[in-house]
């Protein structure tokens, strides 16, 4: 028997990167990369995807929350997309990447309509990568919807072209990552003893671009996959973001936060992508 889901809803979590390396730039002017992603479901957005004119569970609450939300409806009128998040959506939402995930499908899959309502509660440019997480969620979910029967090998390739980060959350599990973070190989990571605490600096937002300048491609002296299997212990000293000293020079506060998780106890602290957030990992 087959059962034809017309509706679903998932909370996107976020990730952490334990490591970050710019190795060296390509030609196609991103860089090379070597980091170690890791889903933290502490944050998360709110994402439901219905087909044609089903009833969503979502919109009610947006909005009772948010007012009127952002909402836009496509050219051809087969995708609808709402979006809500405090503070107000200042993009279109039709070039969100949840948007874009239907889109990059449907010029290759004939998609029903669909309407797409995203709460928005993970941090903006953060490092965190909420809006690589809705866009590869939203791929395998319209994937399910239209029950197109994709492998994740077929839909991380996807994922690739929608963003660096995004073929990650069509895994969702930790996963060391190299190429423009889009090269991925599973990785056993245990952090089963340490709880993960992740502070997010109100008022900060770190543009990648701002992050990049200044770095100085390199090769560590240590593969990342060689220090991942130390001790945590010695991390503190040998497992670093390179994007820190470019952004810690810009903001400083963000340096005094990863000395504070140090000073609370934290084994490992670091910060998360290209910043702002970061992280500590604490002994449980």
């Amino acid at each position: 028997m087959c059962i034809i889901f017309v509706k679903m809803i998932a909370q996107t979590n976020v990730k952490i990167n334990l490591g970050l390396h710019v190795l060296s730039r390509r030609p196609d002017g991103f860089h090379n990369l070597e980091t170690l992603f890791v889903p933290y479901p502490g944050l998360a957005d709110t994402l439901e995807i219905i087909t044609g004119d089903d009833w969503s569970r979502t919109i009610a609450s947006l909005q009772e929350k948010y007012g009127a939300p952002a909402q836009a409806i496509s050219p051809d009128g087969k995708l609808m997309i709402t979006i809500a998040r405090e503070g107000g959506v200042n993009w279109d939402p039709l070039e969100d990447l949840t948007a874009r995930a239907y889109q990059l499908l449907a010029a290759d899959f004939d998609l029903p309509p669909m309407k797409i309502f995203l709460e928005k509660k993970a941090p903006v440019g953060a490092g965190l990568g909420g809006g690589s997480a809705d866009g590869a969620f939203a791929l395998k979910m319209i994937a399910e919807l239209a029950e197109l029967g994709l492998a994740d090998d077929t839909l991380a390739a996807y994922a690739a072209r929608l963003g660096s980060d995004c073929p990650f959350f069509i895994y969702n599990r930790p996963m060391l990552g190299s190429g423009r973070g889009e090269i991925l190989e599973p990785f056993p990571m245990d952090l089963s003893g340490y709880r993960l605490e992740v502070v997010v600096p109100e008022g900060v937002s770190v543009r990648t671009a701002e992050a990049y300048r200044g770095i100085t491609p390199h090769i560590p002296e240590k593969p990342l996959r060689e220090v991942l299997q130390q001790d945590i212990s010695t991390w503190k000293e040998d497992l670093h973001n390179d994007f820190e000293a470019t952004v810690f020079a810009v903001h400083p506060e963000l340096a005094s936060l990863k000395a504070d998780l140090y000073a609370r106890g934290a084994v490992y602290a670091a910060m998360s992508g290209s910043g702002s957030a970061l992280f500590g990992l604490f002994p449980l």
